[in-house]
């Protein structure tokens, strides 16, 4: 009866040592993580759409190179860099013209 608990007990042991000791495989190889550098990221973000404006009226950005949203007003499109900047212009467009 002694060798059975005694077995038991290596057994155990030898259970819980190995288990310890596998590493668990936490990646998932199901997709693929494409890192893309500054330059990809704005050009993937930028609009192709003729405004009237070079500069944004809000920030100051040149629109040619940071496009990022557009607004018609008085049948004109507006660039912007962002939706921010083109809800600041709707609140007063004529505050922010400088034709």
């Amino acid at each position: 009866m002694n060798s059975i608990k005694y077995t038991c007990l290596i057994l155990s042991i030898g259970l819980t040592i190995i288990s310890c000791n596998k590493k668990e495989n936490t990646q998932n190889n199901d997709f693929e993580v494409k890192h893309i550098s500054h330059e990809e990221m704005k050009a993937a973000t930028k609009l192709d759409i003729a405004v009237v404006n070079d500069i944004d009226p809000i920030c100051g950005m040149n629109t040619k190179e940071h496009l990022g949203d557009t607004a018609t007003y008085k049948g004109k499109v507006y660039g912007f860099c962002s939706t921010m900047c083109k809800e600041e212009f709707l609140k007063d467009p004529e505050k922010h013209i400088h034709e």
